[in-house]
């Protein structure tokens, strides 16, 4: 599949009169991934074998991940060009829109969606999700504990003492955890910021588009399309015609084809009717055509077993035995 989109990436190459890099988080259910640090290194290998470059274009597909990631990947790109552009053919949700915000440019198909950048802070000591094994935790969203505030301010009165609402809240969430939240809201509006006043927007502008994707847009699942994009937020939206709008849909359904992202993942389909079976499961992509292609990869043995219970009858049960997770350099 990643030489028949090395030709789709030619031929996007010479619409664009750029150098096209893809990066794909997949979210396929239950193989999710998300927008981590230890892609740069991957990055770097690709900008070194496309070289400095005029224009440079991220085919991007993410629904988020490490704010401080998509930080550094939009710096590290534009250390290698003098214009980026990012080509939204799907989505390119919360860390992926702080990407677009730091390009010249940002091509959107017709149900390309940008999201809030609110961020959601993951630790060790964030809740226990009730009901799940004791290591799930439910992430803490920024913007919700705002929210949660702002809520008992309205309701209790403009002069109530809040700290009983607090109490409440800190008994619910640890303390450093919602230390971490504050830092996590302050360090979003400060990368935001410093990414949309490049291009010389004044202070008001970036303050009416940074309340907006952080607070105003009221979900984190709110998706913004093509036009409130480039209407409301004023964001350098360009509208792909109909052949380029066919040749970006064309390497978003072979991504993901390559992923499945439209089937959930089930053990029980990849056994089928054998007790065993080795798997081996596409979960991200960093591509390119001078520098091939790096893929996130699960792999492992899926075996069936049977379950000895208290009381009743054994029950069939599935042992995932995981080999490896992580990146591979596929082709070249």
């Amino acid at each position: 599949m990643y030489k028949k989109r090395a030709a789709l990436y030619a031929q996007l190459e010479k619409d664009r009169k750029s150098t096209v890099i893809a990066y794909v988080t997949g979210d396929r259910r239950g193989l999710e991934t998300k927008i981590s640090s230890e892609i740069i290194d991957l990055f770097v290998h690709h900008l070194d074998c496309v070289g400095a470059t005029k224009k440079l274009t991220l085919f991007l597909y993410t629904r988020g991940g490490d704010t401080l990631a998509a930080w550094s990947l939009v710096n590290l790109l534009r250390i290698f060009t003098d214009e980026l552009e990012v080509i939204v053919s799907n989505k390119a949700h919360s860390a992926g829109t702080l990407i677009c915000l730091g390009a010249d440019s940002i091509m959107m198909t017709k149900q390309a969606a940008l999201g809030p950048i609110d961020p959601s802070v993951n630790t060790p000591l964030n809740p226990q999700i009730p009901g799940f094994a004791p290591n799930a935790k439910s992430p803490v969203s920024v913007e919700s504990i705002n929210g949660y505030i702002e809520f008992a301010r309205q309701s209790l009165g403009a002069n109530a003492n809040l700290s009983q609402a607090f109490q409440q809240l800190a008994t619910m969430v640890h303390p450093l955890v919602l230390g971490d939240a504050f830092r996590a809201r302050s360090q979003i509006r400060m990368l935001a910021s410093r990414l949309l006043s490049r291009d010389g927007r004044s202070k008001k502008d970036i303050d009416s588009i940074l309340s907006f994707l952080c607070s105003e847009s009221g979900s984190h699942d709110y998706t913004i399309n093509r036009r409130e994009a480039r209407d409301q937020l004023r964001l350098p939206v360009v509208k792909p015609n109909a052949a380029q709008y066919k040749l970006i849909k064309a390497i978003y359904d072979d991504i993901a084809d390559d992923l499945h992202l439209a089937s959930p993942y089930e053990p029980e389909l990849l056994l089928g009717a054998k007790d065993s079976v080795k798997y081996k499961l596409r979960r991200a992509l960093i591509e390119s055509r001078k520098g091939g292609q790096h893929a996130y990869q699960s792999e492992g043995i899926l075996t069936r077993q049977q379950i000895p219970m208290p009381q009743g009858p054994v029950q069939q049960g599935i042992r995932d035995e995981r080999k490896f997770d992580g990146w591979r350099h596929i082709a070249s």
